[in-house]
């Protein structure tokens, strides 16, 4: 018994190794959940699952130009990007590249359409306004948060409400998704 066990310890030590070694393989823990019958996520797909959870912790939050949650608990709409964007990428195990003045975050990313539409992408305004798709619901109804000045704090609204069918669809640009470079693996 004792040499089977030996045995099995080395297969599952060169089989890591093996896997290792091919960085488009899955990991060996990747490897037992698949063969449990489990579902074996991307670290993409665990950050977009994550987007919902963080997004949430910020409605309602004060707004102020500048504003950064972790310290001043105020945020404006780059700033509550960065926040929610870097805790679903730390959960995922990534991690988000860095904060960007909302021009520069747009920059780095790419137009899509609202058919692709996922957790985390922003639907964009001609004015300039963005919000971020925190949920999209298998029936199709977005879910988004943005840090509103009119109100002074983070707002959440979905696309069934009236303001969305009256102004964000009147306004739309399109809508747009992070760069992939924008999410690194953590260290």
């Amino acid at each position: 018994m004792k040499r089977i066990l030996i045995s099995l310890a080395l297969i599952a030590l060169w089989g890591s190794l093996a896997l290792a070694s091919h960085p488009n393989t899955m990991s060996a823990s990747q490897a037992v959940e698949q063969a449990k019958g489990q579902v074996v996520s991307s670290p993409q797909t665990l950050f977009r699952q994550h987007i919902p959870f963080v997004a949430k912790q910020f409605i309602g939050m004060p707004v102020q130009l500048g504003g950064v949650p972790a310290r001043t608990g105020t945020t404006d709409n780059s700033s509550l990007f960065h926040s929610i964007y870097a805790a679903a990428a730390k959960k995922a195990g990534l991690r988000y590249k860095a904060w960007l003045p909302m021009k520069y975050l747009l920059e780095n990313t790419y137009a899509i359409p609202e058919t692709h539409v996922e957790n985390g992408d922003l639907i964009l305004l001609n004015n300039g306004l963005a919000a971020m798709i925190y949920k999209k619901n298998p029936s199709g109804r977005l879910h988004m948060i943005y840090a509103s000045e009119k109100r002074q704090q983070v707002t959440s609204f979905h696309s069934d409400n009236l303001v969305y069918q009256a102004y964000w669809q009147e306004h739309l640009k399109g809508f747009h998704r992070l760069q992939p470079d924008m999410l690194i693996p953590s260290r």
